[in-house]
């Protein structure tokens, strides 16, 4: 059976890059009908972070990407010092300082062919110096203790970063002296920003709780994660979880370093945006804490107004600015003077029944004549530079709102 892991370790809080290995794992998993395992690597007791360790569990649960199980190292330590000891009856560790240091080869080399490219990466033993692999406080270090794991859980591809191949040396050499099956190694180019540097916080290389707190949804985070150095053989974009599982294969992966590309991202959730059947739920639990908003959404209205945001929404967030009446600015001089030209026109035009079709036709025929662009008009009318549709506005507050706005007196 195909068994893979997701590894973090909780020294601060994952970012996008790090979630984007998680999905890999996951979908390699399910779509080999295997298992996803989670394990916590929390050995690093210097560094060890609470909240990051809870915000790992709160990240997987969001997404989606739930575990078929879990492990905690700090809870396995008799585990390592087992290990440790059988590598000491093999004569493949000494003492420095209080630890345990694995004496590497220093002949011939140390090669592998990775999954990602197909491609052989070797080492030079002479390059390799030996490493610690218990601590004097009695903790693995994670080179010792994630090999350790690996095999006993059965664990059949390491799915990673590619700033583990630099550590990989050690564990084909442990895989060795305990003369254990060396699993498949995949190591996932690192994902860059846009000026192909380090991927910075501005960027993108935030949490994907920050995502999530941004009004950004799961399937739009899920499905640009999944493009940032995966093509799928269909060419497709958008897909759902299921999809990209359907699809999803390790010999599709780039050995190209990425660009993380926030405006696609962003693109990405609008699409989804408009895709999804429970919107007004999400915004309820997006703006559970906004009073004014969650009127909105509970008010007779709030179809209407879900409907007529849904085209124009980016992010989650972007709907209270869509629903918010509040004018952006005070008119200008000229700007009054056609607000008043406008609201005359409509007046004789519609009297008293300012119906859809009818309110549209006249506000397209005042902007041929008076060559003002819909834009402006949309500004006299509403006080704000875009936002919910005329037709929208006029079924949730009826003319006495754009009549407010055309005389300028609020």
């Amino acid at each position: 059976m195909i068994k893979v892991r997701f590894a973090p370790s909780p020294t601060g809080v994952p970012h996008i890059g790090n979630t984007r290995t998680a999905l890999f794992n996951f979908l390699f998993a399910k779509k080999n009908k295997g298992k996803f395992i989670l394990r916590i690597e929390d050995t690093d007791r210097k560094r060890f972070v609470k909240e990051a360790e809870k915000a790992i569990y709160e990240i997987l649960e969001w997404l989606g990407l739930s575990w078929d199980e879990k492990f905690v190292q700090s809870e396995r330590l008799s585990i390592y010092r087992q290990y440790a000891q059988i590598l000491k009856k093999r004569g493949a560790v000494y003492e420095s300082d209080g630890a345990l240091k694995f004496k590497m080869p220093k002949k011939g080399e140390t090669k592998w062919i990775d999954a990602i490219g197909q491609k052989e990466i070797s080492f030079k033993n002479e390059t390799q110096e030996d490493f610690v692999i218990l601590k004097s406080d009695g903790y693995p270090t994670y080179n010792f203790a994630n090999v350790v794991d690996d095999c006993l859980m059965g664990i059949t591809h390491v799915i990673r970063g590619e700033e583990f191949v630099s550590s990989t040396p050690k564990h084909v050499q442990l895989y060795k002296i305990f003369r254990w099956n060396q699993p498949v190694f995949a190591h996932l180019p690192v994902i860059l920003g846009k000026d192909k540097g380090k991927l910075s916080k501005r960027e993108g290389a935030k949490s994907a709780l920050e995502y999530r707190d941004e009004g950004y949804i799961r399937e739009a985070v899920l499905n640009y994660m999944a493009l940032v150095g995966w093509t799928p053989p269909d060419g497709q974009e958008q897909m759902s979880i299921e999809k990209m599982i359907e699809l999803f294969d390790l010999k599709d992966v780039n050995s190209a370093n990425p660009i993380f590309d926030t405006q696609k991202l962003e693109w990405f959730n609008g699409a989804w945006i408009r895709t999804i059947k429970d919107l007004k739920k999400r915004l309820v639990d997006f703006y559970q804490k906004d009073k004014k908003v969650k009127n909105i959404l509970n008010s007779d209205k709030s179809e209407i107004w879900v409907n007529a945001a849904k085209s124009r929404m980016k992010i989650l967030k972007d709907f209270k600015k869509l629903v918010d009446a509040k004018k952006q600015r005070k008119y200008s001089k000229k700007e009054k003077e056609r607000a008043k030209k406008l609201l005359e026109l409509l007046d004789k035009k519609l009297g008293e029944d300012w119906e859809g079709e009818k309110l549209l036709l006249t506000i397209k025929d005042f902007s041929v004549k008076e060559r003002i662009s819909f834009a402006e008009i949309y500004f006299f009318m509403t006080g704000k530079e875009q936002g919910i549709g005329i037709l929208e506005l006029n079924k949730i507050y009826g003319k006495e709102f754009f009549i407010k706005n055309l005389k300028d007196n609020g």
